[in-house]
């Protein structure tokens, strides 16, 4: 996780302490979402850091739609926000909403939010357009003392949005996926190392990959971690990483070119 700046840290310290009463005590009266959408802005402005006059937009329209707010840095929309009223549960409908209104303007994060529940997703744009749970969060359990809880809240602060630490963080979380981990698993240099550390246990046995493959197809991985469609584009990537790593190593091994001789016009003077 990414190093919080000092002050950054005190403000979010400060600003748990500071909403999560107002968070409860606007659930306990069952708000609705124009006023949730207030504690939003506050919201944003005193934990986040974002200059709620500057650099959050309401109700942003999009080709006849409106999502509720959106963060806007340097004059481009950096994240759009769907905000329900804090006592509705949100549903994978809010986020179809949210994530299409995303794929309409091209931005590439989408967060929504009740005002307990903050969960900031990632857009794909694929066929059809998906979308990626990056960050899930309870504002009403973040303990304050707690390094873990306040790094999370960092990755979606402005100073961090602005170090591309969510993108960082995203980038990370993707390469511990259980999708990637299942496909690295069954790659050749994993699998010969397997291989290598079963005959050092038994000398005698004669193993080869494609047992050791079966094995953990059929008996060790889930199926739903080596089948489907994030596992086929897990697979994809490795491949395509695997790639670009052995151009380049036979681009460094390649011998440097040589210029062909000239040969001298005997005629020339």
């Amino acid at each position: 996780m990414p190093t919080v700046p000092k002050k950054v840290y005190e403000r979010l310290v400060a600003g748990i302490k500071q909403f999560q009463p107002i968070l409860v005590s606007a659930r306990s009266r069952d708000v609705n979402e124009a006023d949730t959408v207030t504690i939003i802005k506050d919201m944003l402005a005193d934990v986040f850091g974002y200059d709620k006059y500057s650099e959050v937009t309401s109700e942003f329209a999009i080709r006849g739609n409106y999502c509720d707010l959106a963060t806007k840095l340097n004059g481009v929309i950096a994240t759009l926000i769907e905000v329900k009223a804090i006592g509705l549960d949100l549903k994978d409908q809010h986020v179809k909403q949210a994530v299409d209104y995303a794929a309409n303007q091209g931005v590439d994060w989408v967060l929504l939010t009740n005002g307990m529940i903050w969960r900031v997703y990632r857009i794909q744009f694929t066929k059809p357009i998906q979308q990626e749970l990056v960050i899930d969060v309870d504002f009403s359990c973040l303990n304050h003392k707690l390094e873990r809880d306040i790094e999370l809240l960092y990755l979606w602060c402005k100073e961090g949005w602005i170090r591309s630490v969510l993108g960082d963080y995203h980038t990370h979380k993707q390469a511990l996926s259980r999708y990637v981990l299942g496909a690295v698993v069954l790659t050749e240099p994993v699998l010969d190392v397997i291989r290598r550390e079963l005959r050092r246990l038994s000398p005698d046995a004669r193993i080869d990959t494609d047992e050791i493959k079966s094995v953990l197809v059929s008996d060790v991985l889930k199926r739903e971690i080596i089948e489907g469609e994030k596992a086929d584009e897990a697979k994809k990537k490795i491949s395509r990483a695997a790639s670009n790593a052995l151009r380049a190593k036979s681009a460094k091994e390649a011998p440097p070119s040589i210029p062909a001789a000239t040969i001298p016009d005997e005629g020339a003077s």
